[in-house]
């Protein structure tokens, strides 16, 4: 099902993959990486660098996506996978531009119920996380780490009472797909981290995201985003240390 929703065949595929809800960023993984290898299939576009021994996957928007290709993705026993996603900033230090690495997800898309109970946490294979945080640092980047909230809610934005909630929930950010990724590939044992992109700050009316402030965003901090991961995922793929420590 993966080779056919991608248009891959199963050996192209590499043991770092790259996870992305936006085409644009398939576009520059195929302007950075000359060997890159492009192909769409019934649902997905993918590309791959045997190279950078990394192969990068738009998905699409929202839990249900997300849940299944952490399922797909599985077929092929990566070693890692990154989720390079954006998100709306909840805590008022954060900004556009800025990096968040989730220890957690807070499951309010309602696509994790059917993976494991409730009480569950939605968390990120730590040493995915290791490897991209020691790739931020090394640039000279600054990042934040915290729990996120995962939801199916498109237009909360107007929503004053889900905005108390985030609050009293202390979480710094707010999503679509995170929670799903960080559970599926939980249940289906297959390690993965997630870099996020603040792309807007919409608990405040005038931070709320535009068309012109989306194009801005991804002018000035998605090439940048793109790069970092690519480099964290090579850097996982070089080292050749074992990034689970333990097996269901």
């Amino acid at each position: 099902m993966l080779e056919r929703y991608t248009g891959h065949d199963f050996e192209d595929f590499q043991e770092q993959i790259i996870l992305t809800n936006f085409h644009y960023y398939i576009e520059r993984f195929n302007h950075l990486l000359e060997d890159s290898h492009y192909t769409q299939g019934s649902a997905f576009k993918a590309s791959s660098s045997k190279k950078a021994k990394v192969t990068i996957i738009e998905f699409g928007v929202g839990a249900a996506m997300a849940a299944l290709i952490g399922e797909l993705v599985a077929v092929v026993q990566p070693k890692a996978v990154l989720f390079l996603g954006m998100a709306g900033a909840v805590h008022p230090s954060l900004k556009v531009g800025d990096f968040v690495l989730p220890i957690a997800s807070i499951r309010a898309e309602g696509v994790t119920e059917h993976f494991l109970p409730k009480q569950v946490p939605a968390l990120p294979t730590f040493k995915v996380q290791k490897f991209v945080s020691q790739i931020l640092v090394e640039h000279g980047y600054d990042y934040r780490t915290g729990t996120i909230h995962s939801t199916d809610y498109r237009f909360w934005e107007f929503d004053e009472r889900f905005k108390e909630k985030l609050i009293e929930e202390r979480v710094i950010a707010v999503e679509m797909e995170t929670a799903a990724l960080f559970v599926s590939c939980f249940v289906s044992k297959v390690n993965i981290g997630a870099l996020l992109l603040i792309s807007d700050c919409p608990m405040t009316k005038d931070g709320i995201k535009t068309k012109k402030s989306a194009k801005g965003v991804f002018k000035d901090y998605t090439d940048r985003h793109i790069e970092l991961g690519i480099e964290a995922m090579a850097d996982i793929a070089d080292r050749g240390e074992n990034v689970r420590h333990y097996h269901w």
